[in-house]
C-alpha cells in the first residue's frame, strides 16, 4: 500500500492558495485550498481528490495520517499497512 503526502502551496499572485497530494508513483492531485474546513480536513480534502482522479479503489474511512519530514503538510497511510504481520 502506498503512502499519499500532501502539501500546502501558498498563494502567488496569479494562483490562490492549494493543496497537493501525491505518491511517490508519481499519482498527483491538487484542490484549491478550502478555507472552511480545519487545516487536517483540508489535506484529507487533496487525498480524496487523489483517489477520485485516477479512480483508484482505496479505502479512506480508516486512514491515519501524521506530520510530513518537511513539515509542509502531512502523510496518509492506511491502517490495515501493518509492520510484521
Amino acid at each position: 500500500m502506498q503512502a499519499i503526502h500532501t502539501k500546502f502551496i501558498g498563494a502567488t499572485n496569479t494562483r490562490g492558495s492549494r493543496i497537493k497530494a501525491y505518491t511517490a508513483a508519481g499519482l498527483s492531485a491538487t484542490i484549491a485550498y478550502p478555507y472552511e474546513l480545519s487545516y487536517e480536513l483540508c489535506h484529507f480534502e487533496a487525498v480524496k481528490a487523489l483517489v477520485a482522479k485516477h479512480k483508484l479503489d482505496w479505502p479512506l474511512d480508516d486512514m491515519r495520517f501524521g506530520d510530513s519530514a518537511d513539515g509542509k503538510g502531512y502523510v496518509f497511510c492506511f491502517a490495515n499497512s501493518i509492520v510484521g504481520a
